[in-house]
């Protein structure tokens, strides 16, 4: 069994800490909040471009990087998929403001807005399918929705360490702040006029979906710039909130080529 200790300096955790991994959740943790990241395990058997990438991006921010034999990886996170990268990370959520986003996004905009889904584990769900289509963030309001709680973290299976989540306090006024900006928003909802297929989503662009049962609301539906449906041909009348996020966020996707930062 071998350890060794790449940097000596490292970052004391004064806070609650826990794991995740996988290159995507540790990348995405070190290039957007490096001062939550304590520490990095790295498998010794690992000496691709992805883990020296890692290693160096770790390195230039001071977190102290310890490489480990893989059995021993295993045994942190309990199982195997960790892609031979580990990191231990401030536990809290850190607050990031949908203004820092906007103004750091590279390409077009891709947004997923959530207007009142209520059920943690859709909302965790929603995470992990905007993670997979790289949107660039998840926003939702913070009162009359479910929190980003540890069922909704589950759910995300990673997601919620890849993808900025922003609670916001007043849902039309962010939306607005998207369309200030220059992003086109698009409601979801099964009585539009125009099929999500229709419509030309290679410019920045965010979908908005209603929680379940009750859908959009009045002032959010009044506030997106256009509203469109997904076909449907089978019995069922509407589609869960995270495979309705799935079909639009991946439509966007099909019709730039790619995702975002792709």
């Amino acid at each position: 069994m071998s350890e060794r200790h790449s940097s000596a300096s490292g970052k004391k955790p004064d806070a609650p800490d826990r794991l995740i991994y996988g290159f995507h959740a540790v990348l995405g943790r070190l290039r957007r909040d490096p001062e939550a990241v304590f520490e990095l395990y790295l498998s010794v058997s690992r000496n691709d471009v992805r883990a020296r990438e890692v290693h160096k991006l770790a390195e230039a921010t001071g977190v102290k990087i310890m490489q480990l034999e893989g059995g021993r990886l295993d045994g942190m996170v309990g199982t195997r998929r960790h892609q031979g990268v580990i990191a231990r990370v401030d536990a809290r959520q850190r607050m990031i403001a949908l203004d820092d986003v906007l103004e750091s996004l590279a390409g077009p905009a891709l947004l997923l807005v959530l207007d009142g889904v209520q059920d943690p584990r859709n909302l965790g769900a929603c995470l992990r399918v905007a993670d997979a289509a790289g949107a660039h963030a998840v926003i939702a309001p913070r009162d009359r929705a479910a929190s980003l709680n540890a069922a909704a973290i589950k759910a995300a299976s990673g997601a919620v360490d890849a993808v900025p989540y922003i609670a916001v306090t007043n849902l039309s006024r962010a939306l607005a702040q998207m369309k200030k900006a220059g992003v086109w928003v698009v409601g979801a909802t099964g009585d539009a006029e125009k099929s999500v297929f229709s419509i030309d989503q290679r410019g920045p662009l965010a979908w908005v979906l209603g929680g379940e049962g009750d859908g959009l609301r009045r002032l959010t539906r009044a506030t997106c710039d256009e509203l469109a449906y997904i076909p449907m041909s089978g019995s069922v009348e509407s589609l869960n909130v995270s495979v309705a996020s799935g079909v639009c966020l991946f439509e966007t996707v099909r019709q730039r080529g790619g995702g975002p930062g792709i």
